[in-house]
């Protein structure tokens, strides 16, 4: 089996499509006839295509019997607080023809139900990042915990109360939406965070941090209790591809012009596609991402 990731498309349909492209030719010549694929979240979003590529994923995720999934990002769980009445839609935003579709409700399902997280062998895929306090096994435990919400009838509930950046570190004795907000902040907005696992979501446009603020890339912290599996994400356009020993970082800024990218989690192939930049996004748009 090989097992493919791919970063975010954020609407960019024509680069997916080139990208599974790449991905059928590489898997054909080592004999794999159906390869896995699975994507690091932020299917939708600031791209030119968003509709076009949400149809096309999850009509590729429901025909493979399992082989192809995405998690969520935190693009991904914006447009369900859009399409539950619970959030505005940004001047920025390129969802607009998901919710006139007229096949609306089956994308919003299918959104809504696919997973914060997913294991593969020694391999966590997530959106942003695991607090360094969680074992790879703890976090695929809480992930559950937000899947089982989101599927539920108290789905739009829950949403409704998803947003907000506290409890900013994460406790074990949390409970009810402080517990999962937190959850859903770390493995979809993470950048970083603190020594002792405090997170930041003000900075966003570096991949860097200044040694006085007491700050960190959350995969640099100390004692990381996820080190020993390899965490596999995107989300973090300004830090770029990052192809570490126990590391996988795969937004490689697609819609902002830079290159789609994906790796083979068994041989570390990496494959790429050039994106060229969508010209209606504006700098400070880029900056929100």
């Amino acid at each position: 089996m090989k097992t493919y990731v791919i970063g975010d498309l954020q609407g960019c349909h024509e680069q997916a499509l080139a990208m599974l492209d790449r991905i059928r030719e590489h898997a054909a010549a080592d004999g794999v006839a159906e390869p896995a694929i699975l994507f690091a979240g932020d299917l939708i979003n600031r791209g030119p295509d968003s509709l076009a590529t949400l149809r096309h994923v999850r009509k590729l995720a429901m025909a493979s019997g399992g082989l192809i999934d995405s998690v969520l990002g935190n693009h991904d769980l914006h447009l369900l607080a859009v399409a539950y009445g619970i959030r505005p839609e940004h001047k920025s935003d390129t969802l607009a023809e998901i919710l006139h579709a007229p096949d609306r409700e089956e994308l919003i399902d299918w959104i809504r139900h696919r997973p914060l997280a997913i294991r593969v062998d020694h391999h966590v895929l997530v959106h942003a990042g695991l607090l360094p306090q969680w074992t790879a096994a703890q976090a695929m435990a809480l992930a559950g915990e937000v899947e089982t919400m989101l599927r539920s009838e108290q789905a739009a509930e829950f949403l409704a109360e998803m947003y907000g950046n506290e409890p900013a570190q994460w406790s074990d004795a949390l409970h009810g939406a402080d517990r999962l907000r937190c959850i859903i902040n770390a493995m979809t907005r993470l950048r970083f965070c603190s020594a002792d696992g405090v997170m930041d979501f003000k900075m966003k446009e570096s991949g860097t941090a200044d040694p006085s603020s007491g700050l960190m890339p959350w995969f640099d912290v100390p004692g990381r209790r996820s080190a020993r599996e390899t965490v596999v994400f995107g989300h973090w356009s300004a830090l770029g591809l990052k192809l570490e020993s126990n590391l996988i970082g795969l937004d490689s800024g697609c819609v902002w012009g830079g290159q789609l990218s994906a790796v083979c989690l068994e041989d570390r192939s990496l494959l790429q596609v050039q994106c060229p930049e969508f010209q209606q996004i504006s700098a400070k748009a880029a900056k929100q991402a």
